[in-house]
């Protein structure tokens, strides 16, 4: 009994590290569905994305309140792209150890008090503490929406008619199939090491070198027959391997959009105003 109950817990092992394998292009899985945000120009969403990231970082550090209306631009996209808020927000939430480390030194070095709600005073240091979680929180969920509705192919074309160095793109490319073919050669050498060592919990830390040196040699061999592969198929690194999108009004109204609700909070502070409004009503 204890044997076969072991032989389970190894094959519920195998399936978690599978599933966890098919989880790392969850997100890409998404672009191919057919919804006015999909079908959008790639050019447009990116050029879209990088004036959002850029305008959310040219705020201050002190710039919590001026930030809180940028929520909407997310929101609003996963809405239209009907994407899952749920697998977004668990991929968004891996960014927070990043900047939680960062920011827990202002809360110790900044003390100052910004202002004060009747007894209670508010130091700077909590101001650019929020500030910094919700300006990176902002800036990822931005970039995964953006993968999450533009195919990866159709980006990296894009990338590269934008004049974007080819071996910059090439590069990112490599890499983000690359953690892919790492991902399923570790899935198979762990499955060889449980089914030889059922009685082991995990790789032994004496077999660690081995286990390491394999699956970089493993990995290394099918990553050149998959670029052969790609080579084969007419892969080049200056042309893009896609044709080009065309452009439609949608497209435009789309960006002129996005432009303008950028310029607007950036330029225009909004909490304050509606506070003031609220504060003269009452």
């Amino acid at each position: 009994m204890a044997g076969k109950e072991q032989q389970g817990q190894t094959r519920l092992s195998i399936l978690g590290r599978a599933d966890a394998g098919r989880e790392l292009y969850a997100l890409e899985l998404l672009a191919g569905k057919n919804t006015a945000l999909h079908r959008l120009h790639p050019g447009a969403k990116l050029i879209s994305c990088v004036l959002f990231m850029a305008t959310v970082i040219s705020f201050d550090r002190y710039s919590l309140g001026r930030l809180c209306p940028f929520l909407f631009y997310p929101c609003v996209l996963i809405a239209l792209g009907e994407l899952p808020p749920s697998l977004l927000v668990k991929r968004t939430a891996l960014s927070l150890p990043f900047c939680l480390f960062a920011g827990l030194s202002n809360l110790v070095l900044e003390r100052g008090a910004a202002f004060s709600i009747g007894r209670l005073t508010i130091s700077l240091g909590f101001l650019s503490f929020w500030a910094l979680i919700l300006r990176t929180l902002l800036c990822v969920a931005a970039a995964l929406i953006l993968i999450a509705t533009t195919p990866w192919t159709a980006l990296a074309a894009q990338l590269r008619r934008f004049r974007v160095p080819a071996i910059f793109v090439t590069l990112l490319e490599l890499c983000y199939r690359y953690i892919g073919t790492l991902l399923a050669e570790s899935d198979s050498m762990y499955t060889a090491y449980k089914l030889r060592s059922a009685n082991t919990k995990g790789v032994a830390l004496s077999h660690m070198g081995s286990f390491v040196g394999h699956l970089f040699l493993r990995s290394a061999v099918r990553a050149e027959r998959v670029y052969a592969a790609m080579k084969c198929r007419g892969y080049s690194m200056k042309t893009p391997s896609v044709s080009a999108f065309p452009c439609r009004a949608a497209d435009a109204v789309f960006l002129l959009a996005v432009a303008s609700f950028c310029a607007l909070f950036r330029f225009v502070d909004l909490p304050l105003l509606a506070g003031r409004l609220i504060g003269g009503f009452l």
